[in-house]
Parts: structure tokens; C-alpha cells; sequence
């Protein structure tokens, strides 16, 4: 009888325990590839820039989508693409954000989108690299490179998907892709600052 209520109970915790899943982890040794989309709850692309010296203004892109595929085991082969509505611009000023739509900036009735596609990887570090890709902005395409940092992956405990974050910086010149209304006075040099989150399909 001891024996039964025994094996019983060995039965049912087995059936309980959840099966070992990949925990969060910043080690990018535990890194998993795959195909992945953007959390959009949880991804923010922001652009900042000096606003005659005094201050820096930000303004942040809300309506975007982004697909990365990473190779674990070969880093440098993977790839991220991003699609930015111009329209999602957001200032926290509603005049200011019109103002940035309109054609004295991003145009956004004649350029409605914006894009970045990755051409290269470069591994520089345990979890840093160097992401090379075209940013099409107003129309006009030039190189851009961003310094990637990857944050963490593993099994999100909230959706049990497997998820990876990474942030990253760049610096571009506005006046280059046609957006240099009132330079200097308001900056020419724009930092760009993106944390994501991306989840495995």
C-alpha cells in the first residue's frame, strides 16, 4: 500500500513539474537563434537632439515593426529589418509633433514610412556588436551603424516564449537625409537610442 500511494505521488509531481525551459540569462553562450518580431509593449526607438545649446529635445516613433533573425552560432550572419510609420511621431506636444510632420521636417504626407535593413553584423565584444544597414528616412537612404548590446534571452516568464532583448545607439546627421530646417540652432546630430524586446515565431 506504501509502496502504491508512493509511486502515485512520484506520478503526479512528475506530471506537476514544469519541464526545464531556457531561463533568463545575460550570457550570450546560452543564446538561442531563430525568427523573431518585436514586442512592440515593450520596444522604444527614440531620436534626441540640442535644442540651441539650452536643452535636449527628444521625440520617440511609436508605431514601428521589426523582424531579427539571429544566428547563435554564427552572430555575424544575422539581421534585422524595421518599418516606422512617421505618423506615430510623438513629442508629448501636440503642436511640436505637427510641426515635425509637416514638410518643414519629415514630410510625413509625401514620406509616410521610414526603414532600416541591416547589411552587417560585427561581433566586437561577449554580448556587444556593431550592426551596419541602410536608414531610409524622407526619402533619401544612407549608411548607418549602430553599437548593439545584447541584454538578456530566454523563456519570458510571463508568455513562456522564448524572448531576447537588446539595446543599441546610433548617430546621424538630419541635414543629410533632407530634414535641416534650422540647423544649428536646433542640432544637426541625432542620437538614435532603441531597446526591444523580441520574441521567437
Amino acid at each position: 500500500m506504501k509502496l502504491a500511494t508512493a509511486a502515485l505521488l512520484a506520478a503526479v509531481i512528475a506530471v506537476a513539474a514544469p519541464a526545464a525551459r531556457a531561463e533568463i540569462s545575460p550570457d550570450p553562450a546560452k543564446l538561442e537563434g531563430g525568427q523573431f518580431a518585436v514586442d512592440k509593449t515593450h520596444a522604444k526607438i527614440i531620436a534626441s537632439f540640442s535644442h540651441f545649446g539650452l536643452s535636449t529635445s527628444y521625440i520617440q516613433f511609436t508605431d514601428f515593426d521589426a523582424k531579427l533573425s539571429i544566428d547563435a552560432k554564427a552572430p555575424a550572419k544575422s539581421a534585422v529589418e524595421v518599418s516606422l510609420n512617421m505618423d506615430g511621431i510623438h513629442a508629448n506636444v501636440p503642436k511640436f509633433e505637427a510641426h515635425l510632420k509637416s514638410a518643414d521636417f519629415f514630410d510625413v504626407a509625401a514620406f509616410p514610412t521610414a526603414s532600416f535593413k541591416s547589411t552587417a553584423v560585427e561581433v566586437t565584444g561577449p554580448n556587444t556588436g556593431k550592426i551596419s544597414g541602410n536608414l531610409t528616412v524622407h526619402g533619401v537612404t544612407r549608411p548607418v551603424v549602430l553599437d548593439a548590446t545584447f541584454n538578456a534571452g530566454g523563456v519570458h516568464p510571463m508568455n513562456q516564449k522564448y524572448t531576447v532583448g537588446f539595446s543599441a545607439k546610433g548617430q546621424i546627421k538630419r541635414s543629410e537625409f533632407g530634414v535641416g530646417r534650422y540647423v544649428p540652432n536646433v542640432g544637426d546630430d541625432v542620437t538614435l537610442t532603441i531597446s526591444a524586446e523580441f520574441v521567437r515565431q
